[in-house]
């Protein structure tokens, strides 16, 4: 049995240890990630080992260097205060089930991380927890590091050097006026990588350099020494304080954009808000990686100075990102979501996220994080795709959150098979009741399904070290399954292990009301997922009781909503500088493929961001927009805004090319006229792109006739984007009408205008409703909310166990998860806080419920007959 808990040095080897006093802290212990090796030995400008840097003979050969009690300040009063303070490490398998997954980092291993480097010797589990790989501190041959590499990398640049690149004043003054005088976003930046690295002396000074890349070779490296003795005494952070100020000054001379920052594990440690600042000021992507990939590199790594460290990372960190200058995305053996580039983009602290909730959101989803890593609990997550789409952003954001508090959460998707992703779609648009009424699912299809899942969860998720193996065997000790696709999961994992709790989460809108009449395409879809679903321990819907079949006993339901993070490239803030950065790659994107392109600032536009799906209600969009273009045009207003209609892909999505299409013909058939203003566009994966046209929007739509939660909105109103929106689905949970937006029937297009001519004419009722929609969004539809509910209902089922002989079980009963989290830890709602309103679950008799989601000429067809 592997030990999970804290990792430990093993006894010293003193004789091994002999003559070694301090080793380069960058020669880190962080688990060997191939994907950023660089084998440095290849290039011409590396000094070898034999180089006269390492000749014995030199002043610094027989002086040893000990860390300084500076360093160890440093790292102790540097710490932002931990909310976590009894936070235990972070769970890692006993068995092989987990043997292949990175494992989670933690805070406290930071002093471990810091005794390791000054006793320098014996078997060491790596500072990230991971306890599958030790490393050998004195290295396979347990020979003696010369000392004098560290010398040099301190001393190469006993004066600093500044960037020596600058841009032409006449580029400048070209590119500073173009705004004003074109009306676009903001310039064209160049794209460029940075590298980070630093050492450290013991007169409590720091040696920072600066590595600028592009993705060919090194463009400007710059050298700082700083001060630490006042940052000592005031606990800044006066590394990341320069680094920061630096890149602004470098991005704005130049006009330039920094995409990614890579540097080593180890000044993550010495400037602990660094990477987050980076990621959350300034916009770069901070990729934290080991410099000595293997023990043969090290020597590599410790002969050069501090400038080639820093040209070092930021040539690996170009490998983490694609040709759309996006980190990559990272799936590993086993369908394991590696998110964040592989868990190397450290984008946020636990601190950054306390922020973003309530004092009481935050106390209880500590609580119940304290008791999953008290029993060590493992809790994993399956779904069909790791990319597109709310269920994989909710995710990717649960992974991330789970992983800084220590807990055990993982992700795993299928290997896709596209064919199989059409009937997936075909069945998600049946239930919708979007589809064509006479489309059905062939038994050969449901088969083809059925084959998909068999065959992964036999390949990958039980077999020997697989997630779904027994949890004694080192399995997931709770198993959430998401969405229709996967549900053929549950009758397999329930019979290797009956008595393991399995969630299902539903995420969209089920016609209940067409479920129940037999004979229906819908019944008959219905009929072939619940014969899995029932299998279930609990029933997870939107808060919608309207989507919740009326064979799904009532006591196996609970309610969560749909949540966004506030932290990602989607919602976190974004200074004007990359706001226009990302706004001109939009145009750019128009450009290409030949679409109006935007004139903001110089003129406002609406939006709707949404798939190109079936549901989303497009075709009243373009209708709205073209009667509220008519109303201007009867007005005499002659400033009139653009419309932009935009969303990602998703690659179970099949649908998007031909609503697409769809979208497209209406506007060349019926309003040419208009296509020089509006913008329709299929984007490839950036979310910093939607989050500039969503922020800088004058008013934000969705009109969708079908649907689940849509988090979009809550997403626009977070931007402080009044917004008009249909009362479907759960949309009303997220708005007050009149007050942050608009509520409108399906179909309603004469409505929706009506209301664009108010808040484009209205200032005044812009910016209240403009505060109301900043001020008004809850806790529950952000990530710590979330996190809340799923940690609650993981420690509780672990507590009560599955039902047998009508013993054990979690009674839901139509409860909302966060009300029933807040009262178990003791943090009831107060009138004080934003909650979504809890009479949408009031039942109601179906005919009633349903009536009022029908478009408004099915409603007026019901009136005739």
């Amino acid at each position: 049995m592997v030990d999970r808990g804290e990792p430990k040095l093993a006894e010293t080897d003193e004789s091994a240890s002999a003559g070694i006093a301090f080793k380069n802290p960058f020669a880190d212990t962080t688990p060997h990630h191939p994907a950023s090796n660089d084998n440095d030995s290849s290039r011409s400008d590396t000094k070898s080992p034999t180089s006269p840097l390492n000749d014995t003979s030199g002043p610094y050969s027989s002086r040893r260097i000990t860390p300084s009690l500076g360093v160890q300040q440093l790292l102790s009063n540097l710490q932002p205060r931990d909310p976590l303070a009894d936070q235990t490490p972070a769970p890692t398998s006993d068995a092989v089930a987990y043997n292949s997954r990175p494992s989670l980092p933690h805070q406290l291993q930071k002093q471990q991380h810091l005794d390791h480097l000054q006793a320098n010797t014996g078997h060491y589990t790596s500072p990230s927890g991971d306890n599958t790989q030790t490393y050998d501190t004195r290295s396979a041959a347990s020979h003696h590091r010369s000392i004098k590499p560290i010398a040099t990398a301190v001393m190469a640049f006993e004066k600093a050097r500044k960037f020596s690149t600058g841009t032409s004043v006449h580029r400048k003054r070209q590119m500073s006026t173009l705004v004003e005088k074109e009306g676009h976003f903001g310039p064209a930046l160049t794209t460029l990588y940075l590298g980070i690295s630093a050492v450290f002396a013991d007169d409590h000074t720091a040696v920072v350099a600066l590595a600028i890349h592009d993705t060919v070779y090194l463009v400007d490296f710059s050298v700082k020494h700083i001060e630490l003795d006042d940052a000592l005494k005031m606990g800044e952070d006066l590394i990341a304080e320069y680094v920061i100020s630096e890149v602004q000054k470098y991005e704005h001379e130049n006009f330039s954009k920094f995409v990614g920052a890579g540097l080593p594990t180890t000044l993550k440690y010495m400037s602990p808000t660094l990477c987050s600042r980076l990621w959350l000021e300034v916009d770069i992507v901070p990729i934290v990686m080991r410099p000595d990939d293997e023990h043969k590199e090290a020597t590599f790594w410790d002969v050069k100075r501090v400038d080639e460290q820093a040209d070092s990372m930021a040539r690996k960190c170009i490998m983490h990102f694609g040709p759309s200058l996006v980190p990559l995305l990272q799936v590993g053996f086993r369908g394991i979501v590696q998110t964040d580039a592989g868990f190397r983009a450290h984008l946020t602290t636990v601190q950054n996220h306390k922020d973003t909730c309530g004092p009481a959101t935050w106390e209880t989803t500590l609580t119940f994080a304290k008791k999953l890593r008290a029993n060590k609990l493992k809790m994993a997550f399956f779904s069909s795709t790791p990319q597109g789409g709310g269920v994989a952003l909710m995710r990717h954001a649960l992974v991330r959150f789970a992983r800084l508090l220590g807990v055990d959460l993982t992700w795993y998707v299928p290997k896709p098979r596209p064919g199989v992703f059409r009937i997936t779609k075909n069945i998600h648009n049946i239930l919708q009741g979007v589809s064509h009424p006479d489309q059905r699912v062939s038994a050969e299809e449901k088969q083809a399904i059925i084959d998909w899942i068999n065959e992964n969860a036999s390949r990958y998720w039980f077999s020997e070290g697989g997630p779904l193996r027994a949890p004694e065997e080192g399995g997931a000790d709770i198993v959430v399954i998401d969405d229709p696709q996967m549900p053929g999961l549950i009758p397999l994992i329930k019979k290797y292990t009956p008595n393991r709790p399995v969630l299902y989460r539903s995420h969209i809108q089920i016609r209940s009301d067409l479920v129940a009449k037999a004979g229906s395409p819908q019944a008959d879809i219905w009929d072939f997922l619940w014969g899995n679903i029932q299998g279930a321990d609990m029933f997870i819907s939107h808060p919608i009781p309207s989507f919740v079949p009326h064979n799904v006993p009532r006591e196996k339901v609970v309610y969560l909503p749909a949540t966004t993070d506030w932290l990602d490239g989607l919602n976190k803030h974004l200074n004007h500088w990359d706001s226009g950065y990302y706004g001109n790659l939009y145009n750019n994107a128009c450009h290409s493929q030949r679409m109006t392109e935007l004139n903001w600032p110089a003129r406002k536009y609406i939006i709707q961001v949404a798939r190109f799906d079936p549901s989303k209600g497009i075709p009243t969009v373009i209708d709205s927009y073209a009667e509220f273009r008519r109303r201007c045009d009867k007005a005499g207003i002659t400033d009139v805004p653009q419309l932009v209609v935009c969303g990602n892909g998703s690659v179970d999505d099949p649908d998007a090319s031909l609503i697409y299409d769809q979208t497209m013909a209406q506007l060349e058939t019926y309003y040419p006229d208009l296509i020089r203003d509006v913008s329709v566009m299929r984007l490839e994966p950036n979310d910093q792109v939607i989050n500039t046209l969503l922020s800088n929007a004058h008013v934000a739509l969705q009109l969708s006739t079908r649907e689940g939660f849509e988090v979009k909105v809550s997403e626009a109103l977070h931007a402080g984007r009044p917004v008009i929106v249909t009362n479907v689905g759960g949309i009303p949970l997220q708005v007050k009408d009149k007050v942050n937006g608009f509520l409108v029937a399906p179909g309603d297009w004469r409505a929706v205008a009506g209301h664009l001519m108010d808040l484009f004419t209205d200032d005044e009722l812009w910016k209240r409703m403009h505060h109301a929609a900043r001020t008004g969004v809850s806790d529950e539809v952000g990530t710590v909310g979330n996190a809340l509910a799923w940690f609650y209902l993981a420690a509780k089922w672990t507590e009560v166990g599955v039902e047998t002989s009508g013993k054990g079980g979690l009674k839901g009963n139509e409860q909302w998860v966060n009300d029933m989290a807040r009262t178990e830890a003791g943090y009831l709602y107060t009138q004080e806080e934003n909650r979504l309103p809890r009479h949408f679950t009031q039942r109601k008799p179906e005919s009633e419920s349903e009536s009022k989601d029908l478009p408004i000429h099915e409603k007026k067809a019901e009136v005739t007959a």
